[in-house]
Formats: C-alpha cells, structure tokens, sequence
C-alpha cells in the first residue's frame, strides 16, 4: 500500500506544479531560479520525450493504460517477492505515468517547465546546450528507471558470486 501513496505523492507534486505554472505563466515565459542555467519555463508538449511523435494522442493514451496495467501487476509480484527498491521504482513509474497521462486525457498536451541551459568551453570550443524542457512526472520516470537498472546490476552482480 505504501508503494502507491509513493505513487500518489508523485502524482500530486507533478499535477500541482504543473496547475501552478499554466496558471501563473503564459507559454514561453520564463523565471530563472539559478540565472540561464535553471528556469521555470512554460512549455507545452503534444508528443513524447523530446517532442517526438507530435499529435499522438490517443497512442500515448493507450500505451500509458497498457504500462499502468502493467506497473500495477509487475508491483504486486514484486511485492510478494519483498524486492523493495524495484517497487519503490515502480511507484516512480506509476506516478510520471499517471501524471503526463491526465495531462494528455484533459488537455491534449503535457506541461513542462524545467529548463537546464549548460554553457562551458569544451577543449577551447564555446558549447551552449539547452536541455529539452520537462517536468516532475518525467523526473520520476527517469528515476524510477535508473532505479530499475541499478536494482538489476545490484542483482547480476550478487548472482556472480554464487
């Protein structure tokens, strides 16, 4: 049960950051918090990380159940399996998922609004980079991922030793 409160927690911050940027910014506004490096950006996305399959709607709609579904039901045999930092992944998962999926169900497009712009000199060479625009429910998916595989290293490395 824990693991979806986790999921909810997600859920919540991710929908509630993105109320609270549609609503106090227009579209391509921007706040910096840490000068160009970090800003608040209002952004929006009718497609999938960045911005590929534009106007797919209903795809992602249908994908996102499928891998709900799935989440749900890989969580519970984990569950049983005590394998609490897969689940804890899984609640991440679950979350992002839930997050960018009401965002297209009502909307049609999902908020973002975290911006990373990275500007160094690489071997003498001026490089300006700005990272595509994402938001809370993308971060958690991320993690929930990296969790994922850390989990699975953890896992073939202790199956070495036996």
């Amino acid at each position: 049960m824990r693991y979806y409160l986790y999921a909810f927690i997600v859920l919540l911050v991710d929908q509630t950051t993105k109320w609270l940027v549609a609503s106090r910014l227009a579209i391509g506004e921007a706040r910096p918090v840490i000068g160009e490096f970090f800003q608040i950006t209002s952004h929006r996305n009718k497609g999938a990380a960045f911005g590929i399959l534009q106007n797919q709607r209903w795809f992602f709609i249908v994908v996102t159940l499928v891998v709900v579904i799935g989440i749900v039901w890989y969580m519970g045999k984990m569950k049983r399996e005590g394998k609490k930092l897969v689940c804890f992944a899984l609640s991440l998962l679950l979350g992002g998922a839930l997050g960018n999926f009401i965002d297209r169900l009502l909307f049609g497009e999902v908020v973002d609004f975290l911006q990373f712009r990275f500007q160094f000199n690489w071997f003498g060479k001026a490089v300006d980079y700005t990272y595509p625009i994402f938001n809370v429910a993308d971060s958690a998916i991320v993690i929930g991922v990296a969790l994922i595989f850390i989990d699975s290293l953890l896992n073939w490395k202790k199956e070495r030793r036996v």
